[in-house]
């Protein structure tokens, strides 16, 4: 058995060499821009990401949509709550009246009573 044995300079050279050309032989076989399968890929991507897009736009629009049913119950809740209140405003304002035309009668009416 004989040792291990370092590689020397020429050898890290040559090496270092043949990297270099297999990774320039790696690069010159891939297929250039106007190859028919790169071409074919990239009118594949554009037509994903052009119907990505219009997913996003109809999103868009059924988000605008559902926030704008939600401001439509939302100022129809809020007419009512003022519709309401108005009402009990009302409806206090005419118990009051009600209750001073009562409380006017009996003080007449003891009025009435002491002539």
């Amino acid at each position: 058995m004989s040792g291990f044995r370092e590689p020397g300079f020429s050898d890290r050279q040559k090496a270092a060499q043949e990297a270099r050309k297999n990774l320039l032989n790696k690069f010159k076989s891939q297929p250039g821009p106007d190859d028919p399968a790169v071409v074919a890929k990239r009118a594949e991507r554009e037509a994903l990401a052009a119907k990505r897009a219009e997913a996003k736009a109809a999103r868009e629009t059924e988000k605008a949509e559902q926030k704008r049913l939600q401001e439509e119950v939302a100022a129809l809740e809020a007419a009512r709550i003022a519709r309401e209140a108005e009402e009990a405003v009302a409806k206090a304002a005419e118990a009051e009246a009600d209750q001073k035309a009562k409380r006017d009668a009996r003080y007449a009416a003891r009025k009435a009573k002491r002539k």
